[in-house]
């Protein structure tokens, strides 16, 4: 079982974050089984990143390679270094 070394809350904000170029295209290619309404809801949410120091996108999250699980709005990450 993975383990984790942080518990991350998700923010929901009124006006979403600018993703990148990367992140959209990757949502745009895979098959993510997410519906259009929960991706639009999705974009308007972000997390304090403890890597990168700065708060992103939730999105963003989800394709990092720390992230594990989200369970009831909260964000399980690996915080192993890039």
């Amino acid at each position: 079982m993975s383990q984790w070394r942080y518990e991350i809350p998700v923010v929901n904000l009124d006006k979403a974050l600018r993703l990148s170029k990367d992140v959209r295209s990757k949502l745009k290619n895979m098959e993510t089984g997410l519906g259009k309404n929960i991706i639009a809801k999705m974009r308007k949410e972000a997390v304090e990143c403890p890597i990168l120091k700065r708060r992103i996108p939730f999105l963003q999250c989800l394709f990092c390679t720390n992230f594990l699980r989200r369970v009831k709005g909260i964000v399980y990450c690996k915080g192993e270094p890039f």
